[in-house]
Formats: structure tokens, sequence, C-alpha cells
């Protein structure tokens, strides 16, 4: 059974030191999206009752999309930090597709 590598700690912070920020910044994105682009606030829970059906679809796709990206560029800034700080990739990413 083959061990598994250790993170090194310069990864573990940096990919923590881009991702809160980064998730910051999106949830911050999408209510601002969501306001510019319905007029109201988005939905705090959008399982509550007063929510619709398609209100609360439309925020957990549009959350959803704004997040995930999100994390991606953090993830990719990270990875793209720590190559430039080691010489080499962040464990458990390798160079082809």
């Amino acid at each position: 059974m083959a061990r598994k590598e250790k993170a090194p700690l310069t990864w573990k912070l940096l990919g923590s030191g881009l991702a809160i920020p980064a998730g910051i910044a999106a949830r911050k994105l999408t209510d601002a999206a969501w306001y510019a682009a319905r007029g109201t606030t988005p939905p705090k829970n959008p399982a509550a009752p007063g929510v619709t059906w398609p209100e609360a679809l439309a925020w957990a796709a549009f959350s959803g999309v704004v997040v995930a990206a999100g994390r991606l560029v953090a993830a990719r800034g990270a990875a793209a930090a720590y190559q430039s700080l080691t010489g080499k990739l962040p464990p458990g990413l390798n160079e082809g597709p």
C-alpha cells in the first residue's frame, strides 16, 4: 500500500490564505449581482416557506456557479504561488490535463 505524501505547511497556508478571501469575495459578488439583476436581496434561506421554488432554484444555481468559480480561482492561484515559491508543483497536482 502506498503512503500518502503529507502536504507541506507552505501549501496548506497558501490554500487557506487564498480560499478564505475568495469565499468572502464570492459571497459579496453573488449578493451584489443578485440585487443588481433582481432588485431584491437574495434569499437568506432558500428552503424557507416564503421563498418560491423558482427563486430558490435560481439562487442555488447562481451562487453555486460563482462559489465554484471562486474556489477554482483560489486553487489555481495558490498552486501558481506555491510553484513560484518552491519551483515545483504542489502535492497531488500533475502537469498533464
